[in-house]
């Protein structure tokens, strides 16, 4: 019978020879290769003090974004936990009261607002269906924990720092992103 593709390959079974046996030149180029390794730049980065630069797309921790007057963007409108195909989202809507103006863009707010990074692929596609810019993934790691409900975040971990409080840990959360012009 003919095979159907020439990737077979026939098998040497020619016995060993006396160098073969004694392991030598094996030994000699593995140590060659190993050595030659030593005196390469090492691929190892000592994390806390230095960093590695990212890629301009690179896609970290969830954040909630606020406005210039620190009232938050997120409306509830539920299309970011809509179009995240981990089902990492959730949230609950309310509505805002006589008052709190200077907290909330809109009359709906999220009341609670959660993400299982667990679940989370970052994928980036929260950010894309979010029609008020009110959800961003930005350039920081998620943290380690021993824990699985650590990996739960609530709103208050997600949202940016206030930017009339706290301008510099404001502009630090934003990072290298572009800013985006603002309708009002």
């Amino acid at each position: 019978m003919q095979p159907l593709t020439n990737k077979i390959k026939q098998v040497d079974r020619k016995p060993m020879t006396f160098m073969e046996k004694l392991y030598l030149p094996a030994i000699f180029k593995g140590m060659t290769i190993t050595f030659s390794h030593i005196f390469k730049k090492k691929p190892t980065i000592n994390y806390p003090e230095k960093q590695r630069p990212f890629s301009p797309v690179f896609r970290g921790l969830q954040i909630l974004n606020r406005d210039e007057e620190g009232r938050e963007n997120c409306t509830a409108c539920g299309l970011c936990a809509v179009a995240c195909p981990a089902e990492a989202i959730t949230m609950e809507a309310a509505e805002r009261q006589q008052g709190e103006e200077h907290l909330y863009k809109e009359e709906k707010y999220a009341a609670k607002y959660e993400i299982n990074m667990l679940r989370c692929i970052f994928c980036g596609l929260c950010e894309e269906a979010c029609p008020k810019d009110a959800i961003y993934l930005s350039e920081t790691f998620t943290p380690a924990d021993y824990q699985r409900k650590q990996f739960i975040y609530s709103k208050d971990d997600l949202l940016i720092p206030h930017p009339k409080e706290n301008p510099d840990a404001y502009q630090k959360a934003l990072g290298n992103r572009p800013q985006k012009v603002s309708e009002n």
